[in-house]
């Protein structure tokens, strides 16, 4: 019962022992060996137990193998330290999926395994990447939510305070190291990348103090900035990959005509050396580090230690991506993205314009090989109800449900029979790319 996966189910009073998953396997898409839930509702998925959710991925993982225990060597999908560059970024918000219970938020972890089964896995020759939208507390109302129009953003975090309540399972004997490790350990053997989002403004960022009151982060604080890699190495080692840097394109203090961000940035050489720390202390050397809106100079963006970058390239126009990805498949390093959407969206785009997005992301290339990177949201596979979007659950943590239970809020977080439909045809687009 070495590994994390037994650990957490054990914590979670649940056998370790695992039986095949018939309602999986009645819900599946298959393209060659890639398999994974499509045609669905978000909710049905949630409202499954974890041991349910580790028995869909175990039975539909890739190798065919059915795992009678979770296996103790689970190794990340390997495309070689460079695979940040072509992957597929998909961001899911898990303080909106968390469990809602009152005026309570908790468990985001656990309603991340289980909507793993839905994400579609890496392709043949691309990686696709779960982007988790928190893991630090954040400043205000952390493990709570609140109305619908009080503020309660998801970015505003506190450093050296553990991990947020709204995701991290607090009832249960497990660290957070190795809840995140059994959520990593899950997508990998559901052959997915992961990371995790990250803010940069100082004014943004507040040092937890247990003798004293939070103080604002400082980036001329040299114990501020160890602190930060060493808070970055830590969740690097329970098995993320990628880390997407909220506000990247201003760092330096590049185009800060355009910055909306609060509170100074760091220095370029600055951050040349946290983001080679990171890698160096990790010891990884195929961390992703994704940058907001880092595009235009790709030079800069690349010495600086970037592997990609987003809303550069026009995703609509499916001969305009093809015609970069042309321009840009020499270098494998850095490249700039494209956006299906962003954390900034405030919805209104129909289905239609997002699948020929996805479509854009996916096959606007001569050769696979010269794919450019996508950045996607949980909406685009799983679409939001119509008075919400995504902009709107980074900046608020409102609780749908009708009877306090996080039942009711997963039913009424998404759209119903049409977000299905919708759904199934995203899963139809990954099927046909899975294998080029």
């Amino acid at each position: 019962m070495t590994n994390a996966v037994n650990k957490l189910l054990s914590a979670l009073g649940e056998d370790i022992r695992l039986t095949p998953d018939n309602w999986s396997e009645e819900h599946l898409i298959q393209a060659g060996n890639k398999k994974w839930i499509s045609n669905i509702l978000p909710s049905e998925l949630l409202k499954r137990s974890v041991k349910q959710a580790v028995e869909s991925l175990v039975t539909i993982n890739e190798s065919g193998n059915f795992y009678q225990t979770f296996p103790d060597n689970i190794q990340t999908p390997n495309y070689g330290d460079h695979w940040g560059r072509s992957a597929n970024y998909i961001e899911i918000n898990n303080r909106a999926i968390a469990e809602m219970i009152g005026d309570r938020t908790k468990n985001g972890i656990l309603s991340s395994i289980k909507i793993l089964p839905a994400i579609p896995p890496s392709a043949k020759s691309w990686a696709n990447c779960v982007i988790l939208s928190q893991i630090f507390p954040n400043i205000y109302g952390d493990s709570y939510n609140k109305g619908v129009q009080e503020e309660n953003s998801i970015y505003g975090i506190k450093l050296n305070a553990g991990y947020s309540g709204n995701i991290i399972d607090y009832d249960i004997n497990l660290s957070g190291e190795e809840q995140f490790k059994a959520f990593n350990d899950l997508a990998h053997i559901h052959g997915l990348k992961t990371g995790f989002r990250t803010v940069i403004s100082a004014d943004q960022i507040k040092v937890s103090n247990p003798y004293s009151d939070d103080i604002t982060f400082d980036w001329n604080n040299h114990e501020h900035q160890e602190l930060f890699i060493n808070e970055h190495v830590k969740l690097i080692k329970t098995g993320f990959e990628a880390i997407f840097i909220d506000s990247a394109k201003h760092i330096g203090g590049y185009d800060m005509e355009n910055y909306t961000g609060v509170g100074a940035l760091p220095g370029y050489e600055q951050m040349q050396y946290i983001l080679h720390e990171i890698r160096s202390r990790s010891g990884v050397t195929s961390i992703s580090f994704a940058g907001e809106k880092s595009t235009g100079d790709f030079a800069r963006y690349e010495k600086l230690g970037l592997t990609t970058g987003t809303a550069f390239i026009p995703p609509d126009n499916y001969d305009k991506v093809k015609c970069w990805s042309e321009k840009l498949k020499y270098n494998k390093n850095y490249a700039p993205g494209i956006e299906v959407s962003n954390d900034n969206d405030e919805g209104g785009r129909s289905y239609e314009d997002r699948l020929n997005r996805i479509n854009s992301s996916l096959f606007a290339y001569e050769y696979p090989s010269d794919k450019l990177p996508s950045f996607m949201q949980m909406e685009d596979l799983f679409p939001l109800r119509y008075d919400t979007n995504t902009h709107h659950l980074m900046m608020t943590n409102p609780s749908y449900s009708a009877d306090g239970t996080p039942e009711s809020h997963w039913d009424n977080l998404f759209t119903k029979e049409d977000g299905r439909d919708y759904n199934a045809k995203v899963g139809e687009l990954f099927s046909h790319a899975m294998n080029l």
